[in-house]
């Protein structure tokens, strides 16, 4: 195998003290895709910086080399590296907003990547330009001069930022996890667009993810990390068919986890039937309403005790917006009913009594728990809204139960604030919160995009289990088909507001019927 960057005993240390790569060897193959997997904080994206020597402030390369066509890339200066960088290898960083330059238009930016390691006229460098932002997909805005980053889509950035990285056609391309930010569909679409990239200028990509389903789709050789260290090594076939490592095997596994379906007899906690939201669209010195968005569009459906229904859709979708209406947040149509209570019937006293049936636990659990609030507070705000002459024992009790369910002990946490905790934990938190008022509903929307993999596992399992010791009714609100699997019976498949597909999960992912569907489901394993 012909390696055209080898990484030799590296070892990577914050302040000075804190070895967090440690001795570790990495081989990228000419004309292949390795892929670095791994947890936050495992050091996958610092292994593959420090090729570019790119560490962030703070973090030193202890010791080791990096070999790229034979020369070791840490004994250049500043100004030898800088010849490379953009231009001999070349990288696409995960989120393309703060990459890119907001006070720039998007052709200057690829311009002038051109003409600094290129002799090169301006017209020569805005032709090229032109024919990259076709190459890439963007030939709407590739003659127009004027488009900035903040005009275009997630995806659109991302190919924008592709363009940028392949303008001198470098041999290495780093791509430092470029579709985490991007729904399931964009995320397809730019991996096709990698893999002909790749395909035409016989370029070796170097792919940092802890996504293995993304993973699969385009690595030739895995290296899978831990703390630091790289604890497996091996190609597609041998990571995904027969991993050595417990580490690996469990981010394996973690990807084929399907919840199983059941028949469910019982009456429905909740009935949705004909529900609009419409969204008006006001212009005009007196903002008169011209039209609609038209948001959700006659959705129906029920939600039986005991059960997990998967909402799933891309952004834009309507999901946040029917979840919205279902918690009598905004404006809607159609009939809600939580018990057979109607809330369309019910005064502002009855509703309050209501709201405590049906909670939710939000995507972002750091910025959706009150940092000026210990742990004590938080859980137990809602339980003193519905729950006023509650006493000092009681209270704490009630707490220590929940806490405990949830798997936190109750003396290491309830004076300590959010940010002394880790995602996973804060999650864990929110679900407390919101489990101590004994509801039979819990909305959880996009709970666990903001964790690691082999977190979102431990929530995943802790929510199934909740549910069985409780008799919990779930509406899991998911873009990603490998988590609304672990959770679902039931999947509802949500597009332009409208229900495209109804079915058990064992179903909707054995044999699909709508096009939208098989897409969303070609991103799994």
């Amino acid at each position: 195998m012909d390696k055209i960057v080898s990484i030799q005993n590296l070892t990577i240390e914050f302040n000075r003290n804190i070895e967090v790569v440690k001795n570790i060897n990495l081989d990228v193959i000419k004309g292949k895709t390795t892929a670095i997997v791994g947890e936050s904080g495992s050091g996958k994206t610092l292994s593959a910086l420090s090729i570019l020597k790119l560490l962030p402030n703070g973090a030193d390369i202890k010791n080791g080399n990096i070999f790229f066509n034979n020369v070791n890339l840490l004994k250049l200066n500043e100004s030898e590296i800088q010849k490379i960088r953009g231009n001999k290898i070349s990288t696409i960083f995960q989120e393309p907003m703060t990459s890119l330059n907001p006070l720039h238009t998007i052709n200057k930016q690829i311009e002038e990547i051109i003409t600094n390691h290129n002799v090169i006229t301006k017209n020569e460098a805005k032709i090229k330009t032109i024919n990259l932002l076709k190459e890439v997909g963007l030939d709407n805005i590739a003659t127009r001069p004027k488009i900035y980053p903040y005009e275009l889509s997630g995806g659109q950035r991302q190919r924008a930022m592709i363009a940028m990285s392949i303008a001198n056609n470098p041999e290495v391309l780093i791509a430092d996890e470029p579709t985490t930010a991007l729904d399931v569909t964009i995320q397809l679409q730019i991996l096709e667009l990698l893999k002909n990239i790749q395909s035409r200028l016989g370029m070796s990509l170097v792919f940092i993810s802890h996504d293995l389903s993304v993973v699969k789709k385009l690595s030739d050789y895995i290296y899978v990390m831990k703390n630091g260290k790289i604890v497996e090594f091996g190609t597609n076939d041998e990571i995904f068919n027969n991993p050595k490592n417990e580490y690996t095997r469990e981010l394996v596994s973690y990807q084929s986890n399907i919840k199983e379906s059941k028949n469910f007899d019982s009456d429905s906690i909740l009935k949705v039937e004909d529900l609009n939201v419409w969204y008006p669209i006001k212009k005009g010195l007196l903002k008169r309403t011209v039209d609609y968005v038209k948001a959700i569009k006659n959705v129906s459906f029920d939600l039986k005790m005991g059960e997990s229904i998967g909402i799933v859709g891309e952004s834009g979708s309507g999901k946040t917006s029917l979840i919205l209406a279902v918690l009598n947040l905004i404006e809607s149509k159609g009939k809600i009913k939580i018990n057979n209570k109607d809330l369309r019937e019910l005064n502002k006293k009855e509703v309050l009594n209501l709201r405590k049936e049906i909670q939710i636990v939000f995507q972002d659990p750091f910025s959706s728990l009150s940092p000026r609030m210990n742990i004590e507070d938080i859980i137990s705000e809602g339980l003193l809204i519905h729950h006023p002459n509650i006493n000092k024992k009681q209270k704490e009790e009630k707490i220590k139960n929940i806490l405990d369910k949830v798997g936190l002990d109750y003396k290491n946490t309830i004076e300590k604030y959010p940010h002394e905790f880790s995602g996973g934990q804060r999650q864990r938190i929110a679900i407390a919160r919101a489990l101590i008022l004994e509801p039979k509903i819990l909305i959880l929307d996009e709970p666990t995009s903001a964790l690691d993999v082999t977190i979102q596992n431990q929530i995943i399992n802790l929510l199934n289990k909740l549910q069985e010791q409780l008799h919990l009714s779930y509406i899991f609100i998911s873009h990603d088909m490998t988590v609304i699997k672990a959770i679902s019976n039931r999947i509802i498949v949500l597009k332009d507001g409208l229900i495209v597909e109804e079915n058990i999960s064992s179903n909707i992912f054995n044999s699909p019927k709508s096009e939208y569907t098989k897409k969303l489901i070609s991103s799994v394993i």
